[in-house]
């Protein structure tokens, strides 16, 4: 309980500490949410995202999973963008992997890990498609790296494969999409890939052509 106490009595330190810096601080948030970016990012406890971009309560919606992993069958991830890109209008949705991910070195070996296997599963998948590139790496720290930058790039075109991105593309041109990697040795967030609004998908097939505006 030791623990939980420090937590406890360090939040009612910043929210004093707040409150002596800014009076109408709470009082604007209690009201208003506008943030103009939604984060999808790892769960790693070491990538906090307000932290990294330096973003205020109320700048940044989050979305955190094992991985940055954007399914198609996760309700959980749906339901977070949808209501970041229709309701909160988000100008910018970020996939941000980070280097030396424990999801991504787990996906790239042959462990069994119970029902983490099941989610791993999805990175295999992407290995798979990319092995040729990623078996032509020697050292194993740059062949995990790389496999973090790719599940990054198919991550973020899984979000633009998705109706609700498609949707919001045709009715006011937005979001635009970003792939960042975050790297632990040095606290830089390095720019992989950007998706500007009504671009052509990866495939075809992903596109929907008689979304209902």
């Amino acid at each position: 309980m030791r623990e939980l106490s420090k937590l406890l009595e360090a939040n009612r330190k910043w929210a004093k500490h707040m409150v002596q810096e800014d009076p109408e601080f709470f009082r604007r948030l209690l009201h208003v949410q506008r943030p103009d970016y939604l984060w999808i990012g790892c769960s790693d406890s070491r990538v906090p995202p307000d932290q990294i971009t330096q973003t205020k309560p109320g700048e940044i919606f989050i979305h955190r999973n094992i991985a940055n992993l954007v399914i198609h069958t996760d309700m959980n991830l749906l339901c977070v963008l949808q209501y970041a890109v229709e309701f909160l209008e988000v100008k910018h949705v970020i996939v941000c992997g980070h280097y030396g991910c424990g999801g991504i070195k787990a996906a790239m070996t042959r462990h069994d890990y119970g029902l983490i296997n099941k989610w791993l599963r999805h990175i295999k998948d992407i290995y798979r498609l990319h092995e040729a590139e990623l078996e032509g790496i020697t050292d194993d720290e740059q062949r995990v790296n790389r496999l973090v930058e790719i599940n990054v790039i198919e991550q973020l075109h899984h979000v633009a494969d998705t109706s609700i991105i498609q949707r919001a593309w045709k009715k006011r041109q937005g979001p635009h999409l970003h792939g960042w990697v975050y790297d632990l040795n040095d606290g830089l967030i390095r720019s992989l890939i950007d998706i500007p609004p009504g671009t052509h998908l990866d495939h075809p097939i992903y596109e929907f052509d008689d979304l209902k505006i």
